[in-house]
């Protein structure tokens, strides 16, 4: 295999920096709102649209916190959202260098929103560990759909069973292995060596060769 594809949210991230809580845990005692209502408003009405590129994010949740909060901005809850789901798998995240550093080349695939892609690679620093971000947006498709798994593999340039995949999720596992990838579904406190063996080597060699520090 020459590609290792990963998910985001599930796996490599998780939750609030301080604690691994999900992000939205102290939503109305931060900024006035309620999950509920922010789910039921924004998310259920409006998240299919903008997840696959048809919907620009902050004008649209600036819409609907006009209704359902005036008090706060769009980017001010954007800010909120991003940095409390940002809390990064380190030991995930190592192994993934030393599988790069062997010549495996390493891209998130994942379903997100134009904003947090570009805060994922730049803010998050993920960008100085993998190859690129295939996402949902700029694709025009999301998981579990096969579009999104073959527009995914002509962007790696290599052939469906040259890609190995690692996501939490069992639909988008079934999805990929349809489509000839090799894929794991991942679960907490899983390792990259066990959860796709073949690439076990590969990390725990070069583990033991590489001394490069991991920055956020």
């Amino acid at each position: 295999m020459k590609v290792l594809m990963v998910d985001v949210d599930g796996v490599l991230i998780h939750g609030r920096p301080a604690d691994g809580l999900p992000l939205f845990t102290f939503l109305e005692r931060d900024l006035g709102l309620s999950l509920e209502l922010l789910q039921r408003e924004f998310f259920q009405t409006h998240w299919g649209e903008i997840i696959v590129g048809r919907e620009a994010l902050e004008p649209r949740l600036a819409q609907v916190l006009a209704k359902i909060a005036p008090h706060l901005s769009a980017a001010t809850l954007i800010d909120y959202w991003f940095e409390n789901d940002s809390r990064v798998d380190r030991n995930l995240l190592e192994e993934l260098v030393a599988l790069r550093h062997s010549g495996i080349t390493l891209f998130l695939a994942t379903n997100q929103e134009h904003r947090r892609a570009r805060y994922l690679m730049e803010q998050a620093g993920l960008g100085a560990h993998f190859d690129d971000i295939l996402y949902s947006a700029d694709l025009g498709h999301r998981k579990p759909s096969p579009d999104f798994f073959r527009l995914a593999t002509e962007r790696a340039g290599v052939l469906p069973d040259e890609i190995a995949f690692i996501d939490d999720m069992a639909e988008n596992i079934e999805a990929a292995r349809q489509f000839g990838w090799h894929a794991a579904q991942w679960t907490a406190g899983a390792t990259l060596a066990g959860a796709l063996p073949a690439f076990g080597q590969l990390v725990r060699s070069d583990l033991a060769q590489s001394s490069e520090p991991l920055v956020k």
